[in-house]
């Protein structure tokens, strides 16, 4: 066979017509299946009724079936007396027919007996042994279902491709359906590759991570009615990799893997799949972001996906590529994806030639949606909680300015996004009150770092903005920002909690640090904040003094820092860093080296404190916010034994500046 020339990228919208050059994008087979078994499939065939439905005139009520005519009149003082000749039961076949003045009892779901044209309920009759006097006059079928008015027999009931629901279930057996035919369900066998994956529940070791998209890829799957089977994790070795798959498609009809995509060393599923049979790889490489490296082959009849390592990367191309192909192949369309325009809260600067999927969190303004771009690194995680849809940037756009409109696909219902928006500074204590208060199921966290919370107030996107920032002029604590941010009597200043501030080293201080001055030690490295965090702010200034002091400039004694630039969002992110030995020292919280076991040298207590927009203020889930601020100077004691290196102070909750 003669060799292809790999990473010729093609488009998204390119992939589904070399696909069905190769491969019918089409359902593989059809069978018979018990109805009470058929939940979840596909109709292969258009179903018409078989019969009529109701399939006879039968009551709807408990009541006396009549003649119309003989109770023309009839009300409470021109009561009607008949004679009664008997009772129908439900399941029943009328014996009797009715004649003038005779009246038959019958029950709900009973058959109309001969004769009878309405039914009296009941609750307007009296029975007196053989006779019952009718209070109330009824129209020619009332109260009565006729033959077919439900459904009618030859009726087009339900059409090929619709999902079988229990409702489904239940109609068809109405009708007397006990077997339907459906489309064959693809059977496909799910392989994560790497030697770096591990099982969760495993003991995480430095170097490695758990695999997600085993999991991830399997149950989104089936969850598409797909028989989808995890089969485990393959090392970077290209015989096992090549044995367990040419095992797996004795009995799948589709190979999906994740990893090992790239033309990088270790990469080895294109390899693979070129020797698993003809025509082999069809598509290697997408003009995507995230998603690059995807593998598409066909091997004798049978299709197989190399999707990316990265969670992300692998997600967004399943998403994009693979549940189109697989809802052909179980004969349905896809779900109506809604869409809605949004801005974008900051600009993006992106390479021609390249489509980005870009995750959103959406947050809705009086003046529409404002889409904040979750992440762009497609290791992540955390865009499969706290996405609410993604943003497709196409291949001929470089910029999007902050404020530009973009078309979302929402990956949930607008009613389900949180209603109580926070945005700035993140905070260990802060989601334990959320949740313990039992306000995170309604709110939506975004973590930009002080200043992102308070660009995002003065926008009118967040409710709240935790802040920590540090003023070098007055040496004050967030107060003075309320001027230079122009937000005096628009929004207003909530004395929060204190937060002790330090620099993390390994246990037992191997490096024997003692201050930020040792950041300046060759054979120290630091890992640092992002800038815009209140941390950063308060190590700027630090440093910014020490620079004052040494009579250098500020970029100077930046220069002599090893791992100024290496930077992370959040606290814990720090001690990550040192207790994996990335990094000797970082500034954070006290809890951080709590959690990761580190020592900690204490520097400052910093203010962590609440901005809230003065609109916002009488809002339901800010009033509760706030009251529950107030609430926790109940349980001090309790939180500062249980949270070290916080404090807080008896006017906790209250309006400090405004």
């Amino acid at each position: 066979m003669e060799r292809k020339i790999f990473h010729q990228l093609i488009g998204l919208n390119e992939v589904f017509k070399v696909v069905e050059k190769y491969y019918p994008l089409k359902p593989l087979g059809e069978e018979y299946v018990d109805l009470i078994n058929s939940s979840g499939r596909v109709l292969a065939e258009d179903i018409y009724a078989p019969i009529d439905h109701p399939p006879f005139d039968r009551s709807e009520v408990d009541g006396y079936a009549v003649r119309s005519m003989d109770i023309r009149g009839a009300d409470d003082l021109h009561p009607v007396k008949l004679k009664v000749i008997g009772g129908i039961e439900p399941g029943e076949k009328p014996s009797t027919e009715i004649r003038k003045g005779e009246a038959v009892e019958i029950a709900t779901g009973a058959m109309i007996p001969r004769g009878a044209d309405t039914v009296v309920m009941v609750e307007y009759t009296r029975r007196e042994n053989n006779e019952v006097e009718i209070y109330r006059a009824a129209a020619p079928g009332e109260n009565i279902a006729s033959t077919g008015s439900d459904i009618s027999m030859g009726d087009l009931v339900l059409l090929k491709g619709t999902i079988i629901t229990p409702n489904i279930i239940g109609l068809l057996s109405g009708l007397g359906v006990n077997k339907v035919k459906v489309y064959v369900k693809p059977k496909v066998a799910v392989f994560s590759t790497g030697n770096e994956v591990v099982e969760p529940g495993e003991k995480l070791v430095a170097g490695k991570v758990f695999d997600v998209n085993g999991y991830l890829v399997t149950s989104s799957l089936n969850e598409m009615g797909v028989d989808a089977k995890f089969i485990g994790r393959l090392p970077d070795n290209e015989e096992i990799i090549y044995s367990e798959i040419k095992k797996a498609l004795t009995w799948a009809d589709i190979v999906i893997t994740s990893g090992g995509t790239s033309a990088g060393l270790g990469d080895t599923i294109y390899r693979v799949f070129e020797k698993l049979g003809e025509p082999g790889v069809i598509v290697h490489g997408l003009k995507t972001k995230p998603g690059k490296p995807t593998v598409i082959a066909v091997a004798d009849k049978k299709l197989l996906f190399g999707l990316p390592g990265f969670p992300l990367s692998c997600y967004m191309i399943f998403d994009q590529i693979v549940k189109p192909i697989m809802y052909k192949l179980l004969g349905t369309r896809p779900p109506r994806r809604r869409k809605i325009r949004a801005r974008l809260a900051y600009r993006i600067k992106k390479p021609l030639g390249k489509t980005w999927l870009l995750p959103v969190s959406l947050i809705e303004t009086p003046q529409g949606y404002t889409a904040y771009p979750v992440s762009i690194k497609s290791g992540s995680i955390s865009p499969f909680i706290y996405s609410d849809g993604y943003v497709i940037l196409p291949e001929n756009t470089d910029l999007l300015l902050e404020d530009s409109v973009v078309e979302t696909v929402l990956f949930r219902d607008l009613e389900s996004l949180p209603r109580l928006v926070i945005i700035g500074s993140n905070d260990i204590l802060l989601y334990h009150i959320l949740v313990q208060y039992g306000l995170a199921d309604q709110t939506r966290m975004i973590s930009t770092g002080s200043m992102g919370g308070w660009r995002a107030i003065k926008r009118g996107e967040a409710d709240i903005a935790p802040t920590h920032l540090l003023d070098e002029e007055t040496l004050e604590y967030n107060v003075p920002f309320l001027e230079k941010f122009g937000l005096k009597r628009k929004a207003v200043l909530l004395r929060g909690y204190e937060r002790r501030l330090g620099i993390l080293v390994a246990k037992g201080n191997p490096k024997k640090i003692t201050g930020i001055r040792d950041f300046l030690r060759n054979d120290i490295v630091i890992v640092n904040r992002t800038r815009g965090s209140g941390t950063r702010v308060y190590l700027d200034y630090v440093l910014r003094k020490l620079a004052e002091k040494e009579n250098i400039s500020f970029q100077d004694i930046v220069e002599k820092i090893n791992g100024y630039m290496y930077e992370v969002k959040t606290h814990t992110a720090v001690a990550a860093a040192i207790a994996q030995g990335r990094a000797d020292a970082g500034i954070a919280v006290e809890m951080a080296a709590k959690m990761y076991n580190l020592d900690f040298i204490p520097l400052t207590w910093e203010k962590y404190d609440f901005l809230i927009l003065r609109e916002r203020m009488d809002k339901k889930l800010v009033r509760e916010f706030i009251n529950t601020l107030k609430s926790l100077g109940e349980k001090k004691n309790e939180i500062q034994n249980q949270f070290p290196g916080y404090r807080l102070p008896n006017n906790i909750g209250e309006i400090i500046a405004e």
